[in-house]
């Protein structure tokens, strides 16, 4: 039977070209001169220093553009708590948000069930697994889909036939 996988990843790898290349500029750029900016990764979290508050969301803004032009969809970024260190520095954690929660994935079955669609979707972990009779169906679960949850990226693999 037809069937494919509504997952959530990110490619590690990308992101960390993109925060090399964050580093690389804030090192280069005027405005940074003298300053002690910079991202650190550890897995998928992500910690950004700064000597204030507004060099701290220039410092966001460049990792933005930096992960959108290397294709990571940045709506899978959460921001934490903005820290105070020692003086005026400042560091906020940023959090990578990979796989599907169990809330996403309870709210992304109940659309399809909803839908009336003749497929079954069944939670597996972080990758909600939809099994159709035909392929057009599971093509219209896909554009249902996309349209219904647009705060979080999806992706869509293992199309089988």
């Amino acid at each position: 039977m037809p069937s494919f996988d509504i997952v959530s990843e990110v490619d590690k790898q990308e992101i960390r070209n993109a925060i090399d290349q964050v580093n690389k500029e804030v090192s280069t750029r005027f405005d940074f001169k003298g300053s002690d900016a910079r991202v650190e990764q550890a897995d998928y979290q992500l910690t950004v220093f700064a000597d204030d508050e507004f060099k701290l969301e220039q410092v966001l803004d460049i990792l933005r553009t930096k992960l959108t032009k290397r294709n990571v969809d940045v709506r899978c970024l959460d921001k934490g708590q903005l820290e105070k260190i020692s003086g005026h520095k400042a560091k906020q954690v940023v959090t990578i948000k990979v796989g599907l929660d169990t809330e996403l994935a309870k709210k992304i079955v109940r659309n399809i069930k909803d839908s009336k669609l003749k497929v079954q979707a069944s939670i597996q972990g972080d990758v909600v697994r939809v099994i159709g009779t035909k392929r057009d169906v599971l093509q219209e679960t896909i554009n249902l889909i996309k349209k219904s949850i647009e705060e979080f990226p999806l992706q869509f693999q293992n199309f089988r036939d």
